[in-house]
């Protein structure tokens, strides 16, 4: 039995991915084994957002030549669209695969290890206009399954190489979405979470006004799902009826990522995001307005070109404004072939830093008070491992707003109520009087 060892770099659509190749190379009889392993295949699933994600690409690939140097190295994803040419050079590499190409990794493989070629598969993905068909018969989080259903961004955010590396947008049947997710609940799955390269935009290349909302309302009816989540959301899909929508629905979670940026709307302009600090204030209101108490997640960058101390402050300010649960930051990091990297005024790496490490302290903070909240008032949390705090075993998992709770009993992959009596250092809330949820 042949061996293949996979590893992922990048987004959860990537990792979805990956799941999905290493489902078809079991399905051909493979045995998979760690990366570290001796093995016939390697497979990297490659990304190329930043130059470090480029370089973290290529050790990958040097990495699995050698720990064989007889094995077929294949490199697969953004990193292969963005320099198809160098890996084709490179000696490492003896199998590329582009995007929109990884469901035929097992007839590559085939062809190839035969002598019949094999050794390429990049489209033209900038003309790509179909959906590429990939699902999961099981997931390796037997509570929580991310479940792609579109790919591609039409956006061109000034910073960013993906819709060069993933295209235009593309959208999964819906029908292929529910089939797949009825087939995981039947295997235990409590969880899905919708994810997809530029989310917002699900349904838009068929020209599906409420695509999103539609297919969430249907997967409301999948037995067996407790739970429905949504991945990184554009402030522009946020209406009065979407939230209001969403609210009806008792397996959706409030966790709304709304991705920001910047709280300055003239660094807004710069990054090509197609709204103003005043639009997404009023999408936060409207999310706050139809739950409770929500979670609101963003990403923030720092020290973007052109960005002034004076600019720097308008995003501090905001950022306190909205209060967000979680906020992901991010050092500018310049990205050969994007306007953002030709532009003058780039911000030195010192000022980067101190101004990311500001946005750090103050997610921090804004974080543990939007936990604090949860202290004394019932939650309900689906659990799903073990862990240990204050020297004792819990059992841990997320609450709906994705806090993350734990009880001294309970059983993994089921839902439990308590009420948080503690928080701990690292932000995990100690539940007590937990009861069981029918």
């Amino acid at each position: 039995m042949k061996k293949a060892a996979l590893h992922n770099l990048g987004c959860k659509v990537n990792a979805y991915e990956l799941e999905a190749m290493q489902q078809q190379l079991e399905a051909g009889g493979y045995e998979i084994v760690p990366f570290e392993d001796r093995a016939d295949v390697y497979i990297i699933n490659t990304c190329t957002v930043t130059n470090i994600a480029d370089r973290k690409s290529r050790q990958m690939l040097h990495r699995a030549r050698k720990c064989n140097p007889d094995a077929v190295v294949v490199a697969a994803g953004c990193y292969v669209q963005a320099a198809e040419e160098d890996l084709k050079k490179d000696k490492t590499v003896d199998i590329v695969i582009g995007n929109n190409q990884k469901g035929k990794l097992l007839e590559l493989l085939d062809e190839y290890m035969d002598g019949k070629g094999g050794g390429e598969a990049v489209l033209d993905i900038g003309h790509a206009s179909s959906y590429e068909s990939m699902r999961i018969t099981r997931t390796s989080e037997h509570t929580r399954a991310f479940i792609k259903i579109q790919d591609g961004c039409n956006q061109f955010c000034s910073y960013c190489i993906i819709p060069y590396a993933r295209g235009r947008i593309r959208s999964r049947e819906a029908e292929d979405v529910l089939e797949e997710v009825a087939g995981l609940a039947a295997g235990g799955l409590k969880e899905a979470v919708l994810t997809g390269i530029h989310l917002s935009s699900y349904g838009a290349d068929r020209q599906e006004e409420n695509g999103l909302l539609e297919l969430v309302m249907r997967l409301q009816e999948v037995e067996g799902i407790e739970r429905i989540r949504l991945g990184s959301l554009e402030p522009r899909i946020i209406t009065e009826e979407f939230v209001r929508s969403l609210s009806g629905l008792s397996k959706f979670c409030p966790h709304f990522h709304l991705s920001l940026q910047s709280g300055c709307n003239e660094t807004l302009k710069r990054m090509n995001r197609h709204y103003t600090t005043g639009e997404y204030y009023e999408k936060c209101c409207l999310i706050r307005e139809s739950f409770d108490h929500p979670a609101i997640t963003t990403d923030v960058i720092a020290g973007f070109p052109g960005e002034t101390e004076e600019e720097f402050e308008e995003t501090l300010a905001f950022v306190k404004k909205v209060q967000f649960y979680e906020m992901h930051v991010f050092k500018y990091s310049r990205r050969k072939g994007t306007l953002a990297a030709k532009m003058e005024e780039q911000v030195p790496e010192q000022k980067k830093q101190e101004r990311s490490r500001r946005l750090i302290d103050l997610a921090h903070d804004m974080s543990q008070d939007f936990r604090r909240y949860y202290i004394g008032r019932e939650t309900q949390v689906l659990l799903e491992e073990p862990v240990t705090a204050a020297g004792e075993r819990f059992l841990a998992g997320y609450n709906k707003e994705y806090v993350r709770c734990a009880f001294r009993a309970g059983t993994e992959n089921t839902l439990i109520s308590g009420t948080p009596a503690a928080l701990t250092e690292d932000g995990l809330l100690l539940c007590e009087n937990a009861a069981a949820c029918s």
